[in-house]
């Protein structure tokens, strides 16, 4: 299993996602192989979510030659994947690579970094558009974000989800790095969530950022900047 528990997390230790994430974090990766990276690391994490989140059941099959007994994955037909945008979009390309029969939602919040940091070291959220599909007691929810930093915004995800939902087999927040501030803030809040990283960093700067994260994902991937 590479799929390790930490105090408030879960760790993705297969070697493949390790070796891509070092990948994104070097600056010298430009912005082609920094979104097929991107792509590259949601669709180990969704074989991992597979692996490690997901029943198999036995059937029975017919061969060429003869009958047997098989194993199927239940439930890849009661997957929801969130989008958090924009950074998101690519790491949402790699897991529909491992659920191609996925119901899809949509959810565009940002932090106001102009605003800055309040006392308790959340960011105010604006969130300009919703739009997710019914969710059933039956399926597995993945909130996919690359970065999870101070928590606020998947907090802010996460409220739009639990409040006007049931509550779901799986609930999943995926991301490719996080903060050990945002990952204490989300467990604080949503003890429900399944926090499944690739990273937990060392800490956030005093922007709010990933240290040493991988920059701004979306601008790296989007070439904004």
């Amino acid at each position: 299993m590479t799929i390790e528990d930490r105090d408030n997390a879960h760790l993705i230790t297969h070697a493949l996602a390790k070796d891509t994430l070092s990948r994104l974090r070097d600056v010298e990766t430009e912005q082609v192989s920094f979104r097929k990276g991107l792509v590259k690391l949601g669709r180990i994490c969704g074989y991992e979510i597979i692996d490690g989140r997901m029943e198999t059941e036995y059937v029975e099959i017919e061969t060429p030659l003869e009958a047997t007994m098989g194993e199927r994955v239940r439930g890849l037909d009661d997957v929801v994947i969130i989008n958090v945008l924009r950074a998101a979009t690519p790491f949402v390309e790699g897991l529909l690579k491992a659920f191609p029969r996925a119901r899809q939602g949509v959810i565009s919040a940002s932090r106001n970094e102009e605003a800055g940091r309040a006392e308790d070291g959340s960011f105010p959220i604006s969130v300009d558009y919703v739009k997710l599909p019914e969710i059933h007691e039956e399926d597995t929810v993945i909130i996919a974000d690359p970065m999870l930093a101070t928590g606020s915004t998947m907090c802010t995800v996460l409220e739009h989800i639990v409040d006007n939902a049931v509550q779901p087999e799986n609930l999943i927040v995926l991301s490719a790095v996080s903060a050990p501030e945002g990952l204490l803030r989300v467990n604080e809040e949503f003890g429900e969530a399944d926090l499944l990283t690739v990273s937990i960093d060392d800490r956030l700067d005093e922007d709010g950022f990933i240290v040493p994260g991988l920059g701004d994902a979306g601008d790296r991937a989007f070439r904004t900047t």
